[in-house]
């Protein structure tokens, strides 16, 4: 699934997107980096789900009232760090 993502997202990236950008001359992006290299990193690092996810998330603020600038992806948690620590109960005497 990852794959077929990143596939269909190299497309848009090499030929949709030139071609929405000359219908819209000097219409830039908002982000750093663009909303397709977002989801590419998104998707790369974080999987399919949680990386389709965020780059909706992305897409989402990406609108006429948002402020742009740099837009990282956030960092992958590692997973024995997402639980809380607890620590066993000791038996009662």
């Amino acid at each position: 699934m990852t794959r077929i993502l990143l596939a269909f997202l190299a497309f848009y990236r090499r030929w949709l997107s030139p071609a929405l950008h000359s219908l819209n001359p000097g219409g830039g992006c908002r982000y750093v980096p663009t909303c397709s290299e977002y989801a590419t990193i998104a998707i790369a690092t974080h999987g399919p789900l949680r990386g389709t996810a965020l780059a909706a998330w992305r897409l989402l603020r990406c609108n006429p009232f948002g402020r742009g600038g740099l837009d990282s992806v956030p960092a992958r948690i590692p997973r024995a760090s997402r639980r809380p620590s607890v620590s066993p109960r000791e038996p009662l005497p």
